[in-house]
């Protein structure tokens, strides 16, 4: 196999790896963006968190294989953007460890004051990670200055441009429709009709936010529908994304809440597929001179690297995916509280 094609395969599978994290941790960062709004009493806000209690952990580690790769397969990638992002990326580490910590520590102690700080915890690490993980994708979209070296000339103040904060938005508001819907299939009862009116203003403002990015890329942002007159698939996957946007309301209306939850994975990864159409072949665009981008070829390890990690790949993989689907067998169905849960 050339070098050319390992190193658009190696691109895809980054893809599939945070596709697949986006869909499974999705849900986990919208049930705790959701947290301390939908649950009122001490019972409520326990099935909240025990809804996920099961799966957030394993859901995570597809994030920590997507670095892992991106280290391997595409080194200077890695370089560039850990150097670039450091201390968006140590907020981010805060925002998932805070969040971690605070579901495991809620309930060790009986007290109100004490619950109530780890439950705005909760909700505060899976709001701020999910905001930076769109501030991440819009400014990778946009591009940001590099130097011949690929090292980023920009601080931490230009990351937080209005495309990158709109793309932000736009990512807790999903990720909050997301939660809502897995949280409404394992939930019953006053709990789980509250959470239906959650569900239609997550939709409404992920709407608004959504229409608002897109005008935004298309007017402002060029370089991001260029692939598309090159790939001409990508149109279905366009159409896809809008078939399950529009779906997830017609579910809702109809009280197809599974269906609905099916469309928002498919909606999620529809959106990091165009993600990576928008990028390739770049892994880090430089929006003052072309010729500094960090692409899928000049950031990639050598053939043999490649080979070897494609080789343990698909070898891998299927045990990820099985192991992942028995856990989400066995814990299927309503949530239910007992001695060992949070």
């Amino acid at each position: 196999m050339d070098f050319e094609t390992l190193c658009v395969i190696w691109f895809v599978l980054e893809g599939v790896l945070l596709a697949g994290y986006a869909v499974l941790d999705g849900f986990d960062l919208g049930v705790g963006i959701l947290h301390p709004f939908v649950a009122r009493s001490d019972t409520e806000r326990r099935l909240s968190m025990n809804s996920i209690g099961p799966l957030w952990d394993g859901n995570e580690v597809w994030l920590v294989t997507f670095g892992g790769a991106l280290f391997a397969a595409f080194p200077n990638a890695y370089a560039t953007v850990f150097s670039g992002f450091y201390t968006a990326f140590m907020l981010l580490l805060f925002a998932l460890i805070f969040r971690a910590v605070s579901l495991e520590f809620r309930s060790k102690i009986e007290s109100d004051r004490w619950r109530r700080f780890w439950d705005w915890g909760f909700f505060g690490g899976s709001f701020l990670a999910s905001l930076l993980f769109g501030v991440a994708v819009g400014n990778a979209i946009a591009g940001m200055p590099l130097d011949a070296g690929g090292n980023v000339l920009a601080t931490v103040i230009d990351q937080l441009n209005p495309y990158g904060i709109l793309v932000g938005l736009m990512t807790v508001a999903l990720f909050a429709l997301h939660g809502g819907l897995f949280l409404y299939l394992k939930t019953e009862d006053d709990f789980q009709r509250r959470l239906r009116d959650w569900m239609w203003r997550s939709f409404g403002l992920f709407l608004v936010c959504y229409m608002l990015t897109t005008i935004y890329t298309i007017a402002l942002v060029p370089r991001a529908t260029t692939n598309f007159g090159h790939y001409p698939i990508a149109a279905l996957i366009v159409v896809a994304n809008v078939l399950a946007v529009a779906n997830i309301p017609r579910c809702l209306h109809w009280g197809w809440p599974g269906k609905a939850f099916a469309s928002s994975c498919v909606l999620i990864a529809t959106l990091i597929l165009l993600f990576g159409f928008a990028l390739f072949p770049n892994l880090v665009t430089a929006n003052n001179d072309p010729a500094n981008s960090v692409t899928v070829f000049n950031a990639a390890s050598s053939p043999k690297t490649l080979t070897i990690m494609l080789v343990i790949a698909l070898v891998g993989m299927p045990f990820v995916v099985t192991y992942t689907g028995i856990i989400y067998w066995t814990f299927r169905g309503k949530v239910r509280l007992d001695a060992h849960s949070y």
